[in-house]
């Protein structure tokens, strides 16, 4: 089992910025594909980023250029580096985990772009 533990979000205003980090434990595989998706408030989804462990992104054309991800392998943790917010990028970000055939879902954390 894998556990995610999600932290960042919160309320900010357009052109603001935010960071979520996720760390994952238990029986964690280091070669995993680390992700963040986003669930809008019309419940639609979208993946926003993508890191392999060789430290390879991809991004949602949406947010290219605003956000950067990173992962810090000995520690387990991504985090996702969120700049110039748009009232569009209001939503619940999720952490998800990728290995071994396994995937992993964190709790969700709300990300609100007032404007």
């Amino acid at each position: 089992q894998v556990q995610l533990v999600e932290s960042g979000g919160g309320l900010v205003q357009t052109g603001g910025s935010l960071r979520l980090s996720c760390t994952a434990s238990g029986d964690v595989d280091s070669g995993a594909i680390m992700r963040y998706w986003r669930q809008f408030p019309d419940k639609q989804r979208e993946m926003v980023a993508r890191i392999t462990k060789e430290g390879s992104t991809n991004y949602a054309e949406s947010v290219k250029g605003r956000f950067t991800f990173s992962r810090d392998n000995a520690k387990m943790t991504v985090t996702l580096e969120m700049n110039d917010l748009k009232v569009e990028d209001t939503g619940i970000y999720y952490c998800n985990y990728l290995a071994r055939g396994s995937a992993y879902w964190g709790p969700g954390t709300q990300v609100t772009v007032s404007s």
